[in-house]
């Protein structure tokens, strides 16, 4: 029985990471510049994001996994969940586990900035000269990625060497959960030091990007269902282009005969409408593009899919900032609750020995974890929900050295250099994203899932006591709990044990991992204020080709809706085009025949 229960948890946990192969094949190939995609960076990006998806879907699992041990009903562990089968299910998470973070450290400290370098030495000229050798190229990245293999290595032997905060278990000797994550196992500790640094580093990156993400996901979808369909675009442009030409017929007409040429008035005019031109020959192209025009049958029905879901996604923006706002408030829920309740403080990084405070997030899940796997289809969608919103957040403020853009990170215009950045800073946040998933949105329902104990005493001779007949004797399994006999029936989960470890052991980056959620949150209301009332505005003087095309894609996605808009997409018809006066926009028609109408 318990193989059979073990196995299943295991199966959903590898659907998961099928799932998970097509959400990082779609993000790579999405973002990727298709002119520039090289195999070395498509496998090496597609590779890290698998891996630290998959780490963070395996917390489900390790809470299925340990809930599993005990009867919920009677509050007592099943007769197959003898100490050494618990063991054994806690190693087999605790290998996962430090293979996959191990993963993750390596990508990010090594494999990635690998490389980065080796893209970079390439010499397109050299190589065809026969100059640049595979060798020569291996060489001169690996002479850069050194300085990151002194890092790791330097991580690794300060947290090998570093002595831990034992101040915290002193003053609470009565808190049993101490004595298992004050650990003395060097290797364990260099393990957990080296993470606990790459998760602080990937917090601030977390609140730079995640939180105006988390704000900007729900609002983006709602402003941007089109007012204008790519046919009915397609044709009002056609009829502007006709007549911004016209117009400066006749502006060139006058200047036939002049000496001086045209007057001052004249001029701008013709400046403005040479400028207009190229706006709109590059919205004619990209309404051309959106309309399937030019390319194979298979394209084409897929924007016609598209537009046919297209109001979905003012349903699904609603519904996103609702969750949004729901995630916000279980964050600050539990912020709160640490500062209020923390049995330690900072001493130990603000551990929270029992949520005393309602959190809804928790609350949900804890309740549909007892029905596997409907709790693991909701943490899914919620951590797809923080991964696109650090999307989002990366590809809305760009690669950034203070004020100074470094990269910009677009749909089929990421250059491979800007990719494995932006791959490195995934790894960040996910780290940090893991601990407030966790820590933060989730604790009683991160560190115990729906585990239950009873507290009443045993009888002699009895291994643990019977509550079958006793139902409010049930209680919900916490750090705090005093019964001796809940020490022996709860098991935490694998990875609140190994958190808590970070923040305890070293407190320090325990204290700033909590203090920087408020920074999130903070981030996250100033930006959700702002785009509530902020229309995006297109800039028109841009002159710069891959910007004024960035911009241009901002007309397809007007802040106003219409449905009429989705009926032309999929019947590929525009209404009557309404002509545009130039005279009287751009201040000309003094003389008769000027206007064209």
């Amino acid at each position: 029985m318990a193989l059979i229960a073990t196995s299943l948890i295991w199966v959903a946990y590898a659907v998961c990471l099928a799932i998970l192969v097509c959400i990082a094949g779609i993000f790579v190939f999405t973002y990727q510049k298709p002119g520039e995609r090289t195999t070395s960076v498509t496998i090496v990006c597609f590779i890290t994001v698998l891996a630290l998806l998959a780490t963070i879907l395996l917390t489900p699992v390790d809470i299925a996994l340990v809930s599993s041990t005990t009867s919920r009903k009677i509050g007592a562990k099943k007769d197959w969940a003898t100490p050494d089968a618990v063991d054994s299910i806690l190693l087999q998470l605790k290998i996962v586990y430090y293979t996959l973070y191990s993963l993750d450290a390596v990508l990010c400290l090594l494999v990635v900035p690998f490389t980065y370098f080796w893209v970079e030495e390439y010499d397109e000229v050299a190589s065809e000269e026969g100059q640049q050798t595979i060798a020569s190229r291996f060489w001169g990245a690996f002479k850069y990625t050194v300085g990151f293999l002194i890092l790791a290595l330097a991580l690794f032997l300060v947290g090998f060497f570093l002595p831990v905060a034992t101040k915290a278990r002193d003053e609470h000797r009565d808190l049993d959960f101490f004595k298992d994550l004050l650990t003395q196992n060097h290797g364990e500790r260099a393990l957990t030091f080296s993470v606990g640094v790459l998760l602080t580093i990937g917090t601030m990156v977390y609140c730079l990007y995640t939180a105006p993400g988390l704000a900007l996901l729900p609002l983006t979808l709602i402003k941007t269902a089109p007012t204008v369909s790519a046919p009915q675009l397609a044709a009002t442009t056609s009829s502007q282009l006709e007549q911004n030409r016209e117009r400066q017929r006749q502006l060139e007409g006058r200047n036939e005969g002049r000496e001086n040429g045209l007057d001052a008035r004249d001029r701008l005019e013709l400046e403005a409408l040479v400028r207009e031109e190229r706006t709109l020959v590059r919205r004619e192209h990209l309404a051309a593009e959106s309309n399937g025009e030019g390319r194979n049958v298979l394209i084409r029905v897929w924007h016609k899919v598209q537009a046919v879901f297209r109001p979905l996604k003012l349903i699904g923006g609603l519904l996103l900032l609702v969750i949004s706002l729901i995630l916000f408030a279980s964050m600050l829920i539990t912020c709160i609750d640490k500062i209020k309740n923390s049995v330690c403080k900072g001493k130990c990084g603000y551990l929270l020995g029992e949520t005393q405070i309602f959190n809804p997030v928790n609350t949900l899940l804890t309740f549909t974890s007892k029905v596997f796997p409907v709790d693991y289809i909701l943490f899914l969608l919620i951590s797809l929900i923080y991964f696109s919103a650090s999307v989002i957040g990366i590809a809305t403020i760009g690669i950034r050295f203070l004020w100074v853009t470094l990269f910009k990170i677009r749909k089929g215009h990421t250059t491979p250099n800007a990719m494995l950045i932006a791959t490195v800073l995934l790894t960040l946040m996910v780290f940090a994203l893991n601990y407030a998933l966790t820590m933060i949105v989730a604790p009683h329902y991160a560190t115990f899932g729906p585990q239950t104990f009873c507290d009443r005493p045993s009888h002699p001779g009895d291994r643990q006591p019977d509550c079958s007949a006793h139902h409010n004797a049930i209680k919900p399994c916490s750090e705090r709990a005093d019964n001796p006999i809940a020490q022996e029936i709860c098991t935490p989960t694998v990875i609140s044990t190994f958190l808590n470890r970070i923040t305890t052991n070293f407190p320090v980056l325990g204290a700033i991992n909590f203090w920087a959620q408020f920074a999130f949150l903070g981030i996250f209301a100033i930006v959700f204020v702002v785009m509530l009332f902020r229309v995006p505005r297109l800039d028109e003087e841009q002159l710069d080709d891959d910007l004024a095309e960035a911009e241009e894609e901002g007309l397809l996605a007007s802040t106003g809706r219409r449905f009429g808009a989705t009926w032309q997409d999929i019947t590929g018809r525009a209404k009557g085009v309404r002509r545009t006066d130039y005279g009287a926009v751009n201040g000309g028609g003094d003389e008769e025949g000027d206007n064209p109408r």
